[in-house]
């Protein structure tokens, strides 16, 4: 088993079990440095016992390299890896995912990083979307950091190539139902998510209109967690609105429902994913990515889906991206 290797997919394991970003980054610390060294260096320290020597080298780390180096599987991999129960047969039709971050905004890893484990992982695109600026908190991208986005995704397409980074942003719904960003940047994206991130206890009525007006608006092409709510932790209720409007606003503008597969969101609540599939929406199953190894969270949404009924034809990322661009 190749160490380098082995220490990336530890951080992997981590990221995608929710592990604290310290021992995530630790892993991947490790990896940059053993990835420097010269040929031979790694099984000359692991016989002389010398990795902990390095810098950016621990004990748990340097026993990933030496169990790897020995051919044996990691504890730590064995230890994170868990088997998702549910949701496979969607899980294999996705062919990418509508919603990542990057470290332009509050993700924690470069684009190319978050490409390249999309692309691992079996996908044949993915979507950027990092935040808008009124998301101080998230590092949103203004302007002029969006176009300079854009350029930097040309690039890594024409490297990264026949995998493709779709152009996209998760744009915040202000309160009266307008998008934080200029029209005519949001027209130039492949792909628009329009999310709430305050003013979440707006009451039911004013909540509705704002959720409607996104939905209708013609930038927008997925409704990003509608309710707002965490379950975990001290945890968040969800907002309040009429959800049979607001859904029927998406099936009739062609706005997809996302199907949030963070762990501490799964957003939509069941009984309102239920509604929508009722309504003839249609679905993006997204991971909400933040890291790496969270864009393998995306069999949680598709568990969640399955359950509730949303068939595979009604999820859009379920398409190649020509088909996905041209809808």
């Amino acid at each position: 088993m190749d160490p380098l290797w082995a220490l990336r997919q530890v951080a992997f394991q981590l990221e995608r079990a929710g592990e604290p970003t310290y021992r995530v980054r630790a892993f991947r610390k490790a990896a940059e440095v053993l990835a420097a060294l010269p040929d031979g260096e790694v099984a000359r320290r692991v016989a002389a016992g010398t990795l902990t020597d390095l810098p950016g080298i621990g004990k748990a780390t340097a026993g990933v390299i030496a169990d790897a180096a020995a051919g044996r599987e990691p504890t730590y991999l064995s230890r994170f890896r868990e088997p998702v129960v549910g949701g496979q047969a969607l899980r294999a039709l996705l062919k990418g995912d509508c919603h990542t971050h990057s470290d332009w905004s509050d993700g924690g890893s470069p684009i190319r990083e978050m490409a390249e484990t999309a692309r691992d992982l079996g996908h044949s695109w993915m979507v950027l979307t990092d935040h808008s600026p009124r998301l101080t908190v998230a590092n949103g991208l203004s302007a002029d950091r969006l176009l300079e986005q854009l350029d930097v995704v040309a690039e890594l397409n024409a490297e990264l190539a026949p995998f493709r980074i779709l152009t996209g942003i998760e744009v915040d719904i202000l309160d009266d139902g307008s998008l934080d960003q200029r029209p005519e940047l949001l027209a130039r994206l492949d792909l628009v998510v329009a999310s709430a991130h305050s003013k979440l206890r707006m009451a039911a009525p004013e909540m509705t209109r704002r959720m409607v007006a996104a939905a209708a608006n013609p930038h927008v092409d997925v409704l990003g967690h509608c309710t707002g709510r965490l379950v975990v932790g001290k945890g968040r209720p969800e907002s309040t609105f009429d959800a049979e409007a607001v859904f029927s606003a998406c099936a009739e503008h062609g706005t997809a429902v996302e199907v949030n597969s963070r762990p501490e969101r799964r957003d939509p609540p069941g009984r309102l994913l239920r509604l929508a599939v009722e309504l003839g929406c249609t679905f993006a199953i997204d991971s909400d990515a933040h890291a790496p190894g969270q864009l393998d969270w995306l069999s949680f949404g598709c568990e969640r889906a399955e359950e509730c009924g949303v068939t595979p034809d009604r999820v859009i990322n379920t398409l190649e991206a020509a088909e996905l661009l041209a809808r």
